[in-house]
């Protein structure tokens, strides 16, 4: 009989199972995740184009009321912020056109309910575009706010003559409980993960809460037109079709980042998070096959820890593995949330970590059997 390493197959294999993964999980951290954390942006030449920025708004009155004015009062020489009011009838039409009289910045295209035709966000964005009167474009949503007078300053900048995407941080106000936290680390959790495969000039999303690009671009990629017919994806999809390694940047100076409310409670965050990865199987092949391996040797390096106790020999040298990997995981991710000011949720690393190799499997089921119809 072929000796093994354990005296156990079924132990060897397992102890090979979280070498391996824990090997790739490794890779990801220090020669992917570490690409935002040692970052450095580099002083870039001033930029003073014109701007035009694109808020899509559907029943967000009380959102407008609270955020508009500070997009209207930033410190940039010439923009514009071009305001969709799609299909509201929350009075946000009167408000506007008040606003509109008090500030000459403000273009409102308003599109009328009709009863024979729904669409989703991607036609309201497109007719933002459209109307847009310049050539750069911010992109963000009603219920955030800029987190500075230079927001438009500091996004435009990662603009010039090869970059037309610039990626943004939209983060979540601090709230008192639990889920604010959760919802929070969860949103760092992706942000280091796509903001470092742009920095690794393999650029593969962006979020619309805080998103930059030409309107060459878009309409050069013809728009939305190759998923207008997937409900969400009017950010990542567009990302992930139009970007590549020499025409995204990223921008991640605090001025520059987006305020947000988080969600109310866990099952509204459940269903918004779901609908944002129902996008993902949408992906170029690359994309999704370097995804696939992050996510599948996560599961793998937690399934492979749960069965060791069922191998007192393999302990000592699992804990040491899984040591080392917190270890690195904490210093990496410590640097990356630190550039995103969020390093009050480092000690939420190990527990969401764990988390996320339990949910992001279930969520991935879900959207193969229920499909979102709405943009809301």
């Amino acid at each position: 009989m072929t000796p093994t390493l354990t005296g156990s197959l079924f132990a060897d294999l397992l102890l090979y199972l979280f070498c391996l993964s824990l090997l790739i999980q490794l890779w990801f951290l220090l020669f992917r995740f570490s690409k935002m954390a040692f970052y450095r942006d580099t002083d870039r030449t001033a930029f003073s184009s014109p701007v035009s920025v694109i808020i899509c708004a559907r029943n967000e009155l009380k959102n407008l009321r609270e955020n508009l004015p500070l997009f209207l009062d930033q410190d940039y020489p010439e923009y514009q912020v071009v305001v969709v009011n799609d299909c509201s009838w929350d009075e946000s039409d009167k408000m506007l056109e008040e606003m509109a009289k008090e500030y000459p910045r403000l273009k409102v295209v308003t599109i009328a309910e009709q009863e024979k035709y729904r669409h989703g966000k991607k036609f309201a964005l497109s007719l933002g575009i459209k109307g847009a009167a310049h050539e750069h474009l911010l992109l963000t949503d009603a219920d955030c706010q800029p987190c500075s007078r230079n927001w438009i300053r500091k996004m435009a900048s990662g603009f010039d003559q090869n970059k037309q995407i610039v990626l943004g941080y939209g983060a979540y106000r601090r709230t008192p409980g639990l889920l604010d936290k959760f919802i929070r680390i969860d949103t760092v959790f992706t942000a280091i993960q796509y903001m470092s495969a742009a920095i690794a000039g393999k650029p593969y999303m962006g979020v619309g809460r805080n998103l930059g690009y030409t309107k060459t671009l878009f309409f050069k990629n013809k728009g939305f037109a190759s998923h207008n017919h997937i409900m969400s994806g009017d950010d990542d999809l567009f990302v992930n079709q139009a970007s590549n390694g020499s025409n995204t940047t990223v921008e991640l100076r605090a001025d520059a980042f987006t305020l947000s409310r988080p969600r109310p409670s866990f099952i509204s965050w459940m269903q918004q998070k779901k609908r944002h990865m129902s996008t993902g199987i949408h992906y170029r092949t690359g994309n999704k096959m370097t995804l696939g391996l992050f996510f599948l040797s996560l599961i793998l390096f937690y399934l492979s820890i749960a069965g060791v106790f069922f191998f007192p020999l393999l302990i000592i040298p699992v804990a040491a593995g899984f040591g080392v990997r917190l270890l690195v995981q904490l210093l990496i991710f410590g640097k990356c949330m630190k550039k995103l000011g969020e390093l009050d949720l480092l000690w939420m690393v190990p527990f969401f970590d764990l988390f996320a190799a339990l949910l992001y499997p279930l969520l991935s089921l879900s959207n193969l059997i229920f499909k979102d119809k709405t943009w809301k």
